[in-house]
């Protein structure tokens, strides 16, 4: 059994505490590694470590350039290491072989995009009405980040974060979920075999309270970078306001997928499956809600029904598999409470609705499908995080939209029409950061992603991520005094 250490000043380290967590794979439900469980004091050495890092000439003092061509180098690394590191995430967290494998050799794209943009940090002269003066602004790296991420793709979301808070020069110290952290400590080697400075990258690993919270409040940690649930979301935005500290946080979803009578029926009934099931309904920006105009409802639903029924159930890492295990122990009774909370609401069950004890260890959710959903029920107003999806009728476009803002949230949302018209006038009404019209779930390192009202703070991916870690200085130089001749 592998025992990984935290990750500080360029090495593996033991806790302080000398304690040690279980990494269970979700599928076999054995422990398969040990993982260090942090505190307080693992939290400030990885903090003294990454303050140390940044005021390191080999690191503040390089250039732009060079500073990209690390993160190329790291780039390369990682997809070359993505079939190792994608199958230590997967032990972790369950995911089918086919996603987690594109993912984390997507990684190393997100590197090379940011060391492209590393030395296009440029800043620029402002026109003043005072006269006499240059006036002109700087970009400059915040300094030590706090990067905090969930289970359901720990490689790819902690990436979303820390190549660009590399790119703009900051240093950084990952949190990482304690179900999933070993793919994390070896990710954090390769930016030592990459030639980073010690101390720019550093991972503790352990439970929330005892290393996230530090983590938020530590005086020397000036920006954090957060991805999971809205109540964990709010906890750190409320301990970062302590220190007056920035955030960028990604939180959750309830989002709609809007299927118009004009849609064509193949491809949104595999943009539903996309959004929903392909990933045991375990994503942020899972499309949870699904939104039918009432003259195909009941078409549609059949066809869904069948469609779901036949869906292979099993081993995350054969390829025939279509819907893995649920990740852990409290997400999987998580899930079955809302399936009960629908029942009794007066949802009906379509299709699913129990949990599966006949494959691996048990830790299996049927997909599931509830309609005769009311938008004042629990399952169409809070985020599930499984694979479980409310169908609701629409009248029209204006009924479509009222149904589809009608919830605290506003991470993402989706339209299915052959009108081009109407697609351009829904994209503009709905209340999400990402709105995808016939396609669902498309990500890219070169587009922002985030959420409206409760689904978040700030920006993650694209040109937007990068001034998440940058200062905006203003500097004023006066002409002196004429210089006498000699």
């Amino acid at each position: 059994m592998r025992r990984y250490g935290h990750y500080i000043g360029g090495k593996e380290t033991a806790p302080r505490g000398g304690s040690y967590l279980a990494s269970e794979n979700p599928y076999t439900g054995e422990a398969w590694a040990e993982v260090a469980r942090g505190n307080a004091d693992d939290v400030a050495a990885a903090v003294s470590a990454a303050k140390s890092a940044f005021a390191n000439p080999a690191w503040s003092e390089i250039t732009a350039s060079k500073r990209a061509a690390l993160l190329r180098k790291v780039a390369d690394l990682i997809i070359e290491e993505a079939p190792r590191l994608a199958q230590i995430e997967q032990r972790d967290n369950g995911k089918l072989a086919s996603e987690v494998n594109s993912q984390v050799r997507y990684v190393g794209e997100y590197f090379h995009y940011y060391a492209g943009l590393a030395d296009k940090v440029q800043g620029h002269v402002v026109p003043n009405d005072k006269g006499g003066a240059l006036t002109y602004i700087r970009y400059e790296a915040k300094g030590v980040v706090g990067i905090i991420t969930p289970w359901n793709s720990p490689l790819t979301l902690t990436s979303w974060k820390l190549a660009p808070a590399l790119a703009a020069g900051c240093t950084a110290v990952i949190k990482p979920s304690e179900f999933t952290s070993c793919a994390i400590v070896e990710f954090a080697d390769l930016f030592r075999r990459a030639g980073f400075p010690d101390g720019v990258v550093n991972v503790v690993t352990g439970f929330g309270d005892e290393v996230g919270a530090p983590l938020v409040s530590h005086p020397d940690v000036a920006h954090i970078g957060f991805t999971g649930g809205e109540a964990a979301g709010v906890r750190v935005y409320e301990l970062a306001a302590r220190g007056l500290k920035t955030v960028t946080l990604e939180l959750g979803g309830k989002s709609p997928n809007i299927i118009f009578e004009d849609a064509d029926f193949d491809q949104a009934l595999n943009g539903v499956f996309a959004g929903i099931f392909a990933a045991s309904g375990q994503s942020c920006q899972a499309g949870s809600r699904l939104l039918l105009q009432r003259s195909i409802h009941d078409q549609f639903v059949e066809r869904l029904v069948a469609f779901t029924k036949g869906l292979r159930l099993g081993d995350p890492t054969l390829a025939e598999t279509q819907v893995g295990p649920i990740a852990t122990r409290p997400q999987f009774e998580k899930i079955l409470k809302y399936i009960d909370i629908a029942k009794a609401e007066g949802a009906r069950c379509v299709a699913g609705g129990q949990a599966r004890t006949d494959l691996g260890a048990g830790q299996f959710i049927e997909p599931t499908i509830f309609t005769n959903v009311d938008m004042r029920m629990r399952i169409a107003q809070e985020e599930v995080f499984g694979p479980v999806l409310c169908v609701i009728p629409f009248e029209d476009e204006a009924d479509a939209l009222r149904i589809a803002n009608d919830v605290a949230f506003g991470l993402a949302a989706a339209v299915w029409t052959k009108d081009v018209d109407r697609a351009m006038s829904m994209t503009a009404k709905l209340k999400a950061g990402t709105v995808w019209v016939n396609n669902y779930r498309a990500t890219s390192f070169t587009a922002p992603f985030g959420g409206m009202k409760r689904s978040g703070v700030g920006r993650e991916s694209g040109v937007d991520a990068i001034r998440e870690y940058l200062d905006t200085k203003c500097v004023w130089i006066a002409s002196g005094p004429a210089r006498k001749s000699s």
